[in-house]
């Protein structure tokens, strides 16, 4: 057991000024990732400072039709409110797909966000693992690496982010509000706010030295939007995604796609949105072939290792099924049909 101190935060800037006097601190949410690398030695933090107890826990409707989720909200109380299942229901079937019931009755929405790879090589300590330890090499470029990253990766880390809630809030556009004490609060798109590992594996997201996740904030959602999540994982419960799509789907009245957003899982170090296919896919009808030649011209970024190429292809049925489904639900035209005009 390696000791280490223990504050209880009351307020926002008592949390970070904790912070700032305690070289090596980390904040304390739920605790279902942090407690977890403590035990295996990945984390050793000097102090613990225990935010559980601040005004975060709130989930609020916004005037223009927009929510904000405070970071302390369980997923599962955020998986089974009412606005966010009718709203939003791809973030709530997200968060249901992760973890177990019990895990989810404690993780937080912050947390989920600022979780930690799962690769075998991070969590042990006798691996080498730039993320874990800069410089000391990707032991699984050569390794066990069936799960990891076939898009954005790097000679220096080859890991992928594990949340399933941050692809689908990816895809729903969502902002990020941190808190940073005297310099106050700032938001960053979701899109942007973890990184890809490039030469510094060890920074997962843009979040600065100290700074605090204290909501989670929903655009509104189009009238006439649909959305959903699907994975594909090696059992039915309680696994990590090998590839998961997030997708937002809006037909105009002709049938031609108004609105897409589409966010791959699994695939990188951050939810991976699909710009490239969204591009070709605007304005056009949603057919299947459209559908496909817009999912192959994305992923045709990928990269695959010797042991993971298979996740390219489970992508691209992911990416078409979800499209079908939707175009279905928006009442659009079978996404197999080809106009004749």
């Amino acid at each position: 057991m390696k000791p280490f101190a223990y504050v209880r935060a009351t307020s926002l800037r008592e949390a970070v000024d904790a912070h700032a006097g305690h070289p090596g601190a980390r904040y304390l949410g739920g605790g279902t990732n942090l407690v977890d690398l403590m035990k295996h030695g990945v984390e050793a933090p000097t102090t613990l400072i225990d935010i559980t107890r601040l005004p975060l826990r709130g989930i609020e409707e916004l005037p223009e039709g927009g929510l904000r989720i405070g970071a302390g909200v369980p997923n599962s109380d955020l998986a089974a409110h009412p606005l966010v299942r009718s709203r939003y229901p791809a973030l709530s079937q997200a968060l249901l797909a992760g973890a177990s019931g019990q895990l989810r009755n404690v993780a937080t929405t912050g947390g989920n966000l600022l979780q930690r790879t799962r690769c075998p090589y991070f969590q042990d300590v006798s691996k080498p693992c730039n993320k874990r330890e800069p410089g000391t090499g990707c032991g699984a470029r050569d390794g066990v690496h069936r799960d990891l990253a076939v898009l954005g990766h790097s000679e220096h880390c080859v890991a992928t982010h594990p949340s399933d809630m941050a692809v689908a809030l990816a895809a729903l556009d969502a902002g990020i509000e941190l808190y940073g004490g005297a310099e106050g609060t700032r938001s960053v798109a979701a899109t942007a706010f973890h990184r890809l590992p490039g030469d510094h594996p060890e920074q997962d997201t843009v979040i600065r030295p100290g700074e605090i996740v204290t909501a989670v904030v929903l655009p509104p959602a189009g009238p006439a939007a649909v959305s959903l999540y699907r994975k594909a994982r090696d059992r039915a419960s309680y696994a990590f995604a090998l590839a998961s799509v997030a997708a937002v789907l809006e037909l105009a009245d002709d049938g031609r796609v108004r609105r897409l957003a589409l966010a791959f899982g699994g695939l990188a170090h951050r939810p991976w949105r699909a710009t490239r296919a969204e591009e070709l896919l605007a304005g056009a009808r949603p057919t299947e072939e459209a559908v496909l030649r817009a999912v192959d011209a994305e992923l045709s970024q990928a990269r695959p290792l010797r042991d993971n190429a298979f996740k390219v292809e489970l992508a691209r049925g992911l990416a078409r099924d979800a499209l079908a489904r939707l175009v279905r639900a928006a009442g659009g035209p079978p996404p197999a049909e080809r106009p004749t005009a």
